[in-house]
């Protein structure tokens, strides 16, 4: 793979992980005024819509779906709806860098769960990095201390809701389209909200709120596309380290807008996370396996 296409493809990671966070940021901030399931239903109908038409001119969404797929797609999107309530939910509350840090435990999750539920190899190296990144995530949550408690708890459970979307995507068949996957799950997300929208009620949304939430919306489609095109540009061995150019992006947000920052055990938690995943990503490339970046990168709904 040439060079430049990996500097292209390091760079559209870049930006994918820089809009997803600002997404992140949006809904935070939103959230603090409209209740959650109102923000996720209405920010759900927005990027539903945006897929189908991106699906459309794509002319790849598919309404029939094979047999051997149907349980994979219904459990991908059950840990999608799953991964989103529960995420936003924590974000709701948590610190925006920390919750993020959580989240980026992720890949190292996605590889243990594959060793232990598809039988994927796995060596004592890689291992051994998964159970000090874990580690790392543990010093971001300290249980036991009165810095932990349930949002934090919730958090955890979004990284196990979308290790079950990550699982069942990589059980798909090549001939199932992406873009019909993403439009299942955006639909699936929105109808969820709208189903628990009496738990909460309707608030009133004054305009900067809905500029925030079409931000948040825009930000969640470019990503998509940004990192659709990453995976396609770079070698993906090199690209997939870039995805923690959200942190980065996390952290000064969550000074900038809402004057947080992680303290110094949180910061050396990030720091542990980041190090144990960029090995990872680094023996996977070694050995040839794509590992837990999936080589047909779909949507996150968060």
């Amino acid at each position: 793979m040439p060079q430049s296409d990996n500097a292209r493809g390091a760079l559209f990671m870049s930006v994918a992980m820089t809009a997803f966070t600002v997404n992140d940021a949006c809904m935070k901030a939103v959230t603090e005024t409209l209740p959650l399931y109102q923000a996720i239903f209405l920010r759900g109908i927005l990027c539903t819509a945006a897929l189908i038409v991106i699906a459309l001119r794509m002319g790849g969404l598919r309404i029939s779906v094979e047999p051997g797929d149907r349980k994979w797609l219904i459990l991908r999107t059950l840990g999608e709806v799953g991964g989103t309530l529960t995420f936003l939910t924590a974000l709701s509350h948590m610190p925006l860098a920390n919750i993020s840090a959580i989240m980026q435990f992720l890949p190292l999750a996605v590889t243990l769960a594959a060793a232990l539920f598809l039988h994927e190899p796995i060596g004592w190296r890689r291992l051994l990095a998964i159970l000090f990144g874990l580690a790392g995530v543990l010093l971001i949550v300290r249980p036991g201390t009165e810095g932990f408690d349930r949002w934090a708890l919730m958090g955890l459970a979004s990284v196990g809701c979308v290790v079950l979307r990550d699982l069942a995507t990589r059980r798909m068949s090549s001939a199932m389209p992406s873009v019909t996957v993403a439009v299942a799950a955006a639909v699936a997300v929105t109808v969820t909200a709208a189903v628990l929208l009496p738990a909460e009620g309707w608030g009133v949304m004054a305009p900067r709120v809905a500029f925030l939430l079409g931000l948040a919306a825009a930000c969640l489609i470019a990503g998509y596309l940004m990192i659709v095109v990453a995976m396609r540009v770079g070698d993906i061995g090199h690209v997939a380290p870039f995805r923690y150019v959200a942190l980065v992006v996390a952290i000064g947000l969550g000074w900038a807008v809402f004057g947080q920052l992680p303290d110094g055990l949180t910061l050396l938690g990030v720091v542990i996370v980041v190090l144990t995943g960029i090995y990872s990503f680094h023996r996977e490339r070694r050995l040839g396996r794509p590992g837990a970046m999936s080589d047909r990168p779909l949507p996150r709904l968060r």
